[in-house]
């Protein structure tokens, strides 16, 4: 099976930068592995142990720091990595982004299996990339996947995906994709020895011309989304902390919700 596994790096929420056309700024900033990645990573190493001769290639768009985030996937277990670099990506949305990495992944690895994704992004949690990778290459997906439970004899993957009224299972035939939750347990660390092995890899960086795209579509001129204004949300609420028993308590709130005009008092 080929895996093409899709992670992003984020910025640090401490360090967040904007740039001229309120789209966030990348470039020197300095930036971490998006957590749903990290668990998507998980899964695509636990499809990998369980099915045979399973290669993972990592994938991601971003400017050329990114190769720092990328060995640290390969170092986990992954097979190889693909940067999709280019200044003409800047600014996309996700529907340009979508359109990119499709585009990417059908240039590096046209044969792929499985493509695995997070199903957030913590710098824009829309969830949309995935899909919209899934709609330009016309595939299947599944979104809210929790785990990997086996592979049936047709070659068909069985996942549980987490729904607002319960567990689902389900079955999806191949080429496909998946969108991966956050899980309740810690992610692996990479080994010594795999540090070393993602060490001397070499990462192959694919460009605009690489992947047979034109700059109206990419970037901020391919991106349909507009961001008019981008802030720092600021809380205006002044909480209280108050020490006291339950009557006093109940008193305090009765008291508070008739000065409100909430309702009155007795």
């Amino acid at each position: 099976m080929k895996i093409a596994l899709c992670v992003k790096q984020v910025p640090d929420t401490t360090d967040i930068k904007w740039t001229e056309h309120n789209t966030i700024q990348r470039e020197g900033v300095e930036s971490v592995i998006n957590p749903y990645d990290l668990y998507a990573t998980e899964l695509a190493l636990k499809i990998k142990s369980n099915v045979p001769e399973t290669e993972i290639t990592v994938f991601t768009m971003g400017p050329m720091q990114a190769q720092t985030m990328l060995r640290k996937v390969l170092a986990l277990g992954c097979d190889e990595a693909v940067l999709i670099s280019d200044k003409k990506f800047a600014g996309s949305d996700t529907y340009a982004t979508g359109l990119t990495i499709s585009r990417a992944i059908r240039s590096v690895l046209p044969d792929f299996d499985l493509i695995v994704c997070g199903q957030f992004a913590v710098d824009g949690d829309t969830a949309q990339t995935g899909p919209a990778i899934a709609n330009f290459l016309e595939i299947p997906q599944v979104t809210y996947v929790k785990d990997f439970e086996s592979a049936d004899e047709f070659g068909n993957l069985i996942l549980t995906r987490e729904l607002e009224d319960g567990i689902e299972t389900v079955s999806v035939t191949l080429p496909s994709l998946i969108c991966v939750l956050n899980q309740e347990f810690e992610t692996s660390r990479a080994r010594i020895n795999g540090i070393i092995s993602a060490s001397k890899k070499q990462i192959r960086v694919c460009s605009i011309d690489d992947i047979g795209l034109v700059p109206e579509k990419t970037g901020i001129k391919g991106s349909p989304t507009y961001v008019s204004k981008a802030f720092r949300h600021v809380s205006l609420h002044n909480a209280k902390k108050y020490k006291m028993n339950t009557d006093d308590s109940v008193k305090l709130l009765d008291d508070t919700l008739e000065h409100l005009g909430v309702c009155e008092n007795g």
